[in-house]
């Protein structure tokens, strides 16, 4: 089990959240808050799992709070900010944009927030919606759960 950082347990997970993302470089850190403004308006529903683990700072946006739930995830490192498509190898990709030959993961790294409304993005995350083995809620918010935060992390920060 990840050893919970001190102080951890009496912060909200908004406040947690907010102190993973100042870890980053501030354009990343500009990026990872967009990105994930943008992934809340148009899943308003959907429940945010947050992973501050080795490698990535990653946030699933899930049907429930089960991880297998998860449809997609913000992932962020010291060179910026990918979206994960959970079970993207499943996808119809016409246009050519997935990256990765996994059995499961694709993904699109982000130039900014902007590429998530591009066309064809779009169309793939209403796909992964469709898809979905858990449907995303019709109403109410999403949840913000910190499922872990692991304590040695790779530098969030370039150069360090």
């Amino acid at each position: 089990m990840k050893k919970p950082r001190k102080g951890a347990a009496t912060e909200s997970p908004t406040k947690q959240l907010a102190s993973f993302i100042a870890k980053f470089d501030p354009k990343v850190a500009r990026l990872i808050r967009s990105s994930r403004m943008a992934m809340r308006k148009r899943f308003p529903t959907a429940s945010e799992l947050v992973y501050d683990n080795y490698n990535f700072l990653a946030i699933g946006f899930a049907s429930t709070e089960r991880t297998s739930d998860c449809i997609f995830s913000l992932a962020a490192n010291a060179k910026g900010v990918s979206l994960f498509f959970y079970y993207g190898a499943k996808l119809a990709d016409p246009n050519k944009i997935l990256l990765g030959s996994g059995n499961q993961v694709r993904f699109i790294r982000l130039e900014s927030a902007a590429t998530l409304s591009k066309p064809q993005v779009t169309e793939l995350m209403r796909t992964a919606v469709a898809q979905a083995k858990t449907p995303l809620p019709a109403t109410g918010g999403g949840q913000l759960i910190i499922k872990s935060i692991s304590s040695k992390q790779r530098p969030r920060r370039t150069g360090s």
